[in-house]
């Protein structure tokens, strides 16, 4: 199984994680970091209109994200992150530490979910990470 991710908040955390990993080169190929709304529109083919009405930190958009990243790795196991790490930039509807991650297996639906991460701005995005893989590993018990 080739693995493959698409990263906004962390920037590169969850791919710097994986290859940590002695051996990684055999299942992880690529990540996408798409952390502008003009990447993700640009690279991994999020819709414009997806953007502007849910916003970058939606399931809608790491749903899409998701499967950008699949098309254009040919990968067959996807993860896509989006999120508000801080310290600034929440609101009262998704406040710091709001962050949506997106899976999808080829021929299966993604699944999108939203978490609410307390901490700091790099224990927000590790904390994604360490969710994002977790959740990853999970599909396949």
């Amino acid at each position: 199984m080739y693995f493959t991710s698409a990263e906004s908040c962390t920037g590169g955390l969850l791919s710097q994680s994986i290859v940590s990993v002695p051996g990684s080169s055999a299942w992880f190929g690529c990540s996408f970091i798409t952390y502008s709304n003009i990447s993700k529109h640009k690279i991994l083919g999020v819709s414009k209109e997806t953007l502007k009405s849910f916003g970058a930190v939606s399931e809608e958009v790491v749903g899409e994200m998701v499967i950008g990243a699949l098309k254009e790795s040919k990968a067959d196991l996807g993860i896509a992150i989006s999120g508000i790490a801080g310290p600034g930039g929440g609101t009262p509807e998704r406040p710091v530490g709001t962050v949506c991650l997106a899976w999808k297996i080829n021929g299966e639906p993604e699944i999108k979910k939203t978490f609410l991460f307390k901490g700091s701005r790099n224990e927000v995005r590790y904390k994604t990470a360490v969710k994002a893989l977790e959740e990853a590993i999970s599909l396949f018990k």
